[in-house]
């Protein structure tokens, strides 16, 4: 599995009977996939894996497999209580899906060699390759993600914790001690605005949440980083700054928010599943308004 590019983090739509609706989601992930994602981590946090029952998680992964038809990698989620990450493991692999992104234990929390238990199980189940999720309750230091990075199977970290001086140590450690083919990205929400930071600890890797709604703004910001920072700087300043200044006003609206940008976008996913909320209406009226400015800074249509 090699990852590359924009990583794309599809949400999960849900119908007027709060089920999964399949259709949508195929179409949802067609979208995306026209603009080149390097990877389709779906059931996902952004597809809000916490609310997926069982048999929901087995059909958006085997929508997503379906879907991408080896055009991109699919890394399913899977994490929470051992058994049903065991459960969610082997499921994927069966579906036919490229690798896993690994959620933190819930509530329970051990030491360091229970992690190591815990991350060996899956990786076993799974028999596809791991990425591990540093965030909530899994912060490594160095020592301990040299430790995962070696257990079979294991082959990434995405960090959501945004410790830069934590980052840099853990990337020096791992590849010092496995090499340079062990996989790290920056996994924060809207991370484009934090990237630059990442890149200058050799972490090029990274997923958008904004390719979920805006797949034309998060290409267009990939390549500008490289070919035209003048354009990179613009959109950092005009529309990813104020979509995170947005998206930090109420919890779980680094969810909301994606789901609602589909929908503005002309397609039905349906609404979040509680926990979450619904974005307030002039939450709504301010993402339609960068929406409208994203597309404009790239020239793309509404």
């Amino acid at each position: 599995m090699r990852l590359q590019g924009v990583l794309f983090f599809p949400v999960t739509p849900f119908g007027a009977d709060g089920a999964l609706d399949e259709a949508v989601l195929a179409e949802h992930l067609r979208a995306g996939l026209a603009h080149g994602p390097g990877g389709v981590f779906v059931a996902c946090g952004t597809g809000e894996f916490p609310s997926l029952s069982p048999a929901e998680h087995d059909r958006a992964v085997r929508t997503a497999v379906r879907v991408a038809g080896g055009a991109a990698p699919v890394v399913a989620g899977a994490g929470g209580p051992l058994g049903a990450a065991l459960d969610q493991a082997r499921a994927a692999a069966a579906a036919g899906a490229d690798g896993l992104l690994l959620m933190p234990p819930y509530l329970a929390q051990g030491p360091r060699h229970g992690l190591r238990a815990y991350v060996e199980a899956v990786a076993r189940a799974a028999g596809i390759p791991v990425i591990v999720y540093q965030r909530g309750g899994v912060v490594l230091d160095p020592d301990t993600a040299v430790e995962l990075a070696r257990v079979p199977g294991v082959a990434g970290l995405k960090d959501g914790v945004g410790d830069i001086d934590r980052m840099a140590r853990i990337v020096r450690a791992v590849r010092r001690e496995i090499g340079p083919d062990f996989t790290f990205f920056n996994g924060l929400p809207t991370a484009e605005l934090t990237q630059p930071a990442y890149r200058a600890i050799g972490v090029e890797l990274y997923s958008s949440a904004a390719f979920g709604f805006v797949p034309e703004v998060a290409a267009a910001y990939q390549r500008a980083q490289h070919d035209d920072p003048e354009l990179a700087e613009r959109l950092l300043a005009e529309f990813y700054t104020p979509l995170v200044e947005l998206r930090s006003r109420v919890p779980g609206y680094a969810v909301s928010l994606v789901k609602a940008g589909v929908r503005l976008r002309g397609l039905d996913a349906g609404a979040v599943r509680p926990p979450l909320v619904e974005p307030a209406p002039e939450h709504l009226d301010e993402l339609a308004r960068l929406v409208k400015t994203g597309l404009a800074l790239v020239g793309a249509g509404s």
